[in-house]
């Protein structure tokens, strides 16, 4: 189901579970989107992967335009990124970041709010990667009625590229 299920994310165990702002919950939000992948790779090479966010444009069609705007252009707490990505150019503000396990950001134009979260879960085999993202506003309404999977499908196609990326880079040695 393209649009997600606020009951599903409700339902996880605690470690599965996205730290949600409350005006973001899915079970008010406007628009909830829900998408997840299992990756034989630990958690650590996907999450280098997910956090280098400026080469996300080289690998992710949904990407364009990316500027850090961090003195070292370096992700992290409360760090910003300007990009494009579904014709509109965003501000994301950095809003959780627990390597590597735990990442997410909030973006705010007058006409959507959204807060996207990626959450990688330690599995036997790698990890599972969740991203869940939640929209509030006038397009968020238009996007529900007008175009409920293509959100869906882009973060798919994120989730199958990271994968690809993740599985095929050498493991680390100590």
């Amino acid at each position: 189901m393209p649009r997600g299920s606020a009951a599903l994310s409700a339902a996880r165990p605690p470690e599965e579970k996205i730290n949600w702002p409350a005006e973001y919950d899915p079970a008010r939000a406007v628009f909830f989107v829900h998408n997840q992948i299992d990756i034989k790779a630990p958690p650590e090479v996907v999450w280098a992967i997910i956090t280098d966010v400026r080469a996300w444009p080289e690998w992710y069609v949904g990407a364009t335009n990316l500027t850090v705007r961090s003195p070292d252009e370096r992700i992290g707490p409360g760090v910003v990124v300007s990009w494009r990505t579904m014709g509109l150019d965003f501000d994301s503000k950095v809003a959780e970041f627990t390597p590597p396990t735990r990442f997410a950001w909030e973006s705010r134009k007058a006409v959507i709010r959204g807060y996207h979260a990626w959450l990688i879960i330690p599995t036997a085999d790698g990890c599972r990667v969740i991203t869940d993202e939640t929209f509030n506003g006038f397009l968020a309404y238009m996007q529900r009625m007008f175009i409920p999977g293509k959100l869906h499908g882009l973060h798919q196609t994120f989730l199958k590229e990271l994968k690809k990326k993740a599985e095929a880079r050498e493991p680390q040695r100590p």
